[in-house]
């Protein structure tokens, strides 16, 4: 019996480091690196636009609107109190974020796009080059003529 059960802790030795293995590949794959990237850079940059949302461009809204503070808006029905000022602050939050995200995709693709306009072509075959300049050299020589 210990024979069996000695087969039997190596069997599942082999399939954990088997399975460890299928792991490792798949953590290594780019694409799950750049979701992981990603993720964590988005992460600090929610706080950054959440941080201009409510410390920057709320109290100036707040101004505007002659300093109505939505997030303290309730209604009292029976024992139920509905915070639907906390509601609307989320929606204007939201869309303040959205609006910025906007503006700020747009000036990523324009630099994106600056950055594809600059690449080089690619690479011409030999025999492209060497037809390119059997013509050149024809056009010389009728022009010299």
């Amino acid at each position: 019996m210990d024979k069996n059960m000695e087969e039997k802790k190596e069997e599942i030795i082999k399939k954990g480091n088997k399975t460890f293995s299928e792991f490792k590949k798949f953590i290594a794959k780019g694409n799950v690196m750049d979701l992981a990237t990603g993720v964590i850079i988005g992460s600090a940059f929610g706080k950054i636009v959440s941080s201009i949302v409510d410390d920057i461009l709320m109290p100036l809204i707040g101004i505007i609107i002659g300093g109505i503070d939505f997030s303290n808006l309730t209604l009292k029905i029976g024992e139920a109190t509905i915070t639907y000022g906390t509601f609307i602050q989320n929606v204007i939050d939201f869309l303040i974020i959205a609006i910025c995200i906007f503006f700020i995709a747009k000036i990523m693709k324009k630099l994106t796009k600056k950055e594809e306009e600059v690449k080089e072509e690619p690479a011409k075959e030999p025999n492209t080059v060497l037809l390119e300049e059997i013509r050149d050299l024809l056009k010389e020589k009728q022009n010299v003529e």
